[in-house]
């Protein structure tokens, strides 16, 4: 029992710690690896300011840089950004993967941050 609360307990505080507020946001995006030819497309499961969670069929190792295209309403937001971590699904051939904005454009930035921020109110 003890075990249960202290995750519940350590869930709150690393939400507690993120320096972006983060929402749940599903929808397909098209990702570049850079320098490689080819996009792909993942499902988003989260965004922030800061970056996203997507899983996809395909393994992307941490460090990595990729050019991301995410839909947001009516526009088309392009960030470049780092993979953090990327870990396989159970059950599945699919994997998840946390991405970490490293540039962004400051008009598409300030767009996805009052996006987010209507969906928190």
């Amino acid at each position: 029992m003890y075990a249960i609360f202290f995750l519940m307990d350590l869930q709150l505080k690393q939400k507690d710690n993120r320096t972006f507020p983060r929402i749940m946001f599903h929808s397909k995006i098209n990702y570049q690896i850079r320098g490689k030819p080819i996009f792909d497309s993942a499902l988003t499961r989260d965004i922030s300011c800061g970056g996203l969670r997507f899983t996809s069929d395909r393994f992307v190792p941490p460090s990595t840089a990729i050019m991301l295209e995410i839909n947001v309403l009516n526009r088309v937001l392009k960030p470049i950004g780092r993979v953090a971590w990327s870990t396989p699904l159970a059950h599945s051939n699919r994997n998840q993967t946390g991405v970490e904005f490293v540039e962004f454009n400051a008009l598409e930035k300030n767009y996805l941050k009052e996006f987010v921020r209507m969906q928190l109110d």
